[in-house]
């Protein structure tokens, strides 16, 4: 019987935690008569999804903890020496330790992938910040020197890491040199709440949300990568010709591209036709696919995306950017185009608004793709991972 663990460290919202919801299902779903199963959590609100056959494990965030980490962090002391004083002095690496687990697998680009002596599969989930570093998001305010210790330092210590396709396993081993036995492709699915959105969902939606009839949509936060920029001046240059064109933004606020974006579309005088959603639950993301026509995408990240399956999974038809590992990851199943090309993206979207037939091709490719790599594939392939490391 082997042991394994997986930390639950991300706080509930945003991407990280979806992907961290999803990696849990796929350890739930290893077979008991051959793994046992403990969760660390720092959130107690992960409780809940655990079940009855889980050991647990709160990890506590003591003041001497923390004082801890920052004291480590001023005196740049080597991993190799952290993790040699860890087990002494840090109060969760300890009580990790003393679960004796063979492997504990780590979705949220955990510091415990590389700061604890112990058997890790971390995750690098992209290498933006390497491949493209224009973007303030990844390059700024010391958020590039952050990454880039934080990957390097997964590289060299875990003892797998995990990446969403063959593009992004090729990136980690020309960045850090990591052995390519130690890199598995583990690529994305939608996560949990784009299946398990019912009638009754669809219901509470109706009573919440106003939107227009026909619609494009675009699920994003306002990061200067997404380029919800490009994606207004491809509207402004459509409504020329299609005054009835509209897209509809979801995301918060608060990020740094989102005064840019508000201005633009007030310079363009697109106030009618952009509608600017805010923050949505993810429980109420799936009603706005439904009602789409499509989803855009037209972001300057990769290796590959989620939302795009999302859509798929919900029968929406996906125009996305032609970049890094999207093309293989969507294969003939969506629009690709140049995001840097306003006119790319103004026909794609023309293309889709204007034919109905094309539409509902592309919604039923999406199914399809979406038939093939699902969760019950995700859990297979997950289960030959942890077999090879254990």
């Amino acid at each position: 019987m082997k042991r394994i663990g997986v930390l639950l460290t991300s706080e509930p919202g945003g991407g990280a935690y979806q992907y961290t919801q999803t990696i849990l299902d796929a350890v739930l779903a290893l077979p008991r008569d051959n793994y046992s199963i403990v969760a660390a959590y720092s959130d107690r609100l992960w409780i809940d999804k655990l079940g009855d056959r889980v050991d647990r494990l709160e990890l506590g965030n003591s003041r001497w903890n923390r004082a801890l980490n920052r004291a480590w962090h001023m005196t740049h002391l080597p991993v190799a020496a952290w993790r040699r004083s860890a087990a002494h002095l840090d109060t969760n690496i300890r009580a990790l330790i003393a679960e004796r687990a063979d492997l504990w697998v780590c979705p949220n680009h955990d510091r415990y992938a590389f700061r604890a002596p112990l058997p890790t599969l971390g995750t690098v989930h992209d290498l933006m910040h390497r491949y493209e570093p224009s973007f303030p998001e990844v390059s700024e305010d010391g958020e590039f020197a952050r990454r880039e210790f934080h990957f390097g330092e997964t590289c060299r210590w875990a003892n797998g890491v995990l990446v969403d396709s063959s593009l992004g396993k090729q990136q980690l081993r020309e960045s850090y040199g990591i052995e390519e036995g130690r890199v598995f492709v583990l690529p994305f699915i939608p996560p949990r709440y784009i299946f398990e959105y019912t009638d009754a969902s669809d219901a509470r939606f109706e009573s919440r949300y106003f939107v227009p009839r026909k619609f494009f949509f675009y699920p994003a936060q306002f990061y200067r990568h997404k380029n919800h920029r490009g994606l207004v001046e491809a509207i402004s240059l459509m409504r020329e010709q299609y005054p009835d064109v509209r897209l509809v933004l979801v995301g918060s606020k608060e990020r740094n591209g989102f005064a840019d974006v508000m201005s633009l579309v007030k310079e363009k005088g697109l106030e009618e036709h952009v509608l600017f959603m805010g923050y949505v639950p993810d429980a109420d993301i799936p009603g706005f696919y439904k009602r789409a026509r499509a989803l855009v995408m037209p972001t300057f990240f990769g290796p590959t995306n989620i939302p795009p399956l999302e859509a798929f999974a919900l029968g929406c038809p996906v125009a996305t950017s032609r970049i890094y590992g999207i093309p293989d990851q969507l294969g003939d199943a969506a629009l690709l185009f140049d995001p840097r090309s306003v006119n790319e993206i103004r026909d794609c979207l023309v293309r889709l608004w204007t034919d109905d037939a094309l539409c509902a091709e592309f919604a039923e490719r999406g199914r399809e793709h979406s038939r093939r790599w699902g969760p019950e594939q995700f859990a297979a392939r997950f289960r030959e991972i942890v077999a090879r490391l254990v």
